[in-house]
């Protein structure tokens, strides 16, 4: 599989800020955006940002056209060019393709109804849906060849079973791990369990390209050694480590940092609009005050940085 890394100058640490464009970013992705550029100073490295808009159905122009807006507003901006997902289904292809030479994808052709009717509803994902019940996974050849040729739509799925002996026979047996780093930069080793999320989606039905393949693919294109992102991302790391070590991607270290929520105690959302950085700013609010809010050391994120 070819990996193109980013052209960006300079060497040692690289890390990323992904929204997608699915609406105005709000103070969840102001703190995820301050954590990451606090992180780059303190590591001496490049903050890139990345637009993941695989999703066309949801994802707009002027949406991130207000990312990058909003982002420079707090004083953010890309070092390196911005990588748009939705420029590069051709790599996502050429990275299914080499998970199905192994033989760990195969299609899926059920709806969403079919998968909610058949599936157990005690056995739920990390993130609290349903585990995909294996409707299709035993499906024939010439079955499979009968309903792509009737035109039935598909989403190739993760063989989750196979992929995990593949790992382990790639690992010698040895756990899957990988490392996070805590506020002081100090790593600890963690052991995922990518099993618990069952035969996970890597193509969808209506793109070439599932969040955990593209990101994956992304960050080892674009060099990323350090993935800081939301406590919220943590499980999916189980995921993205399986994904590395099947496609011989280097595995960056990972921090996962606290979340802002509401009064409920529920994560923010962008349709929270009166969370959102245009609102705030519209109310007269600074990026400084944005800091604030966030619980962030405004002078140590948005004062002039030299590389030591």
């Amino acid at each position: 599989m070819t990996m193109v890394v980013s052209t960006a100058p300079g060497a040692g640490p690289v890390l990323r800020f992904a929204p997608s464009p699915t609406g105005r970013l709000h103070l969840g992705h102001a703190l995820s955006a301050l954590v990451n550029l606090q992180f780059a100073r303190r590591l001496g490295g490049r903050l890139l940002i990345r637009i993941e808009d695989t999703d066309l159905t949801r994802c707009r122009p002027e949406w991130t056209a207000a990312i990058i807006e909003d982002l420079a507003w707090l004083g953010i901006q890309s070092d390196g060019p911005i990588l748009r997902q939705s420029e590069h289904f051709d790599v996502y292809r050429e990275a299914a393709a080499r998970l199905a030479s192994l033989g760990l994808l195969y299609p899926c052709f059920a709806t969403r109804q079919e998968i909610q009717a058949a599936a157990i509803p005690a056995r739920l994902d990390p993130d609290g849906a349903p585990i995909y019940p294996g409707l299709h996974r035993g499906l024939g050849v010439e079955e499979i060849e009968r309903r792509k040729a009737a035109g039935q739509p598909f989403a190739l799925r993760l063989d989750m079973g196979r992929a995990l002996a593949t790992v382990s026979e790639m690992l010698g047996g040895s756990p899957l791990t990988y490392a996070e780093i805590d506020d002081a930069l100090v790593a600890t080793p963690v052991t995922v369990d990518p099993g618990r999320w069952g035969d996970v989606v890597i193509q969808r039905k209506e793109t070439s390209a599932s969040y955990h393949l593209a990101v994956v693919v992304d960050d080892a294109r674009q060099g990323i050694t350090h993935v800081v992102r939301g406590a919220d991302l943590r499980a999916a790391t189980d995921i993205h480590r399986l994904l590395q070590v099947v496609l011989g991607l280097d595995a960056p270290v990972y921090h996962h940092h606290r979340l802002i929520v509401d009064e409920t105690g529920r994560k923010l959302a962008k349709r929270d609009g009166d969370t959102s950085l245009y609102s705030l700013r519209l109310r007269g609010l600074t990026a400084s005050d944005v800091c604030r809010m966030v619980g962030m050391d405004v002078d140590n994120i948005l004062r002039p940085f030299t590389c030591l």
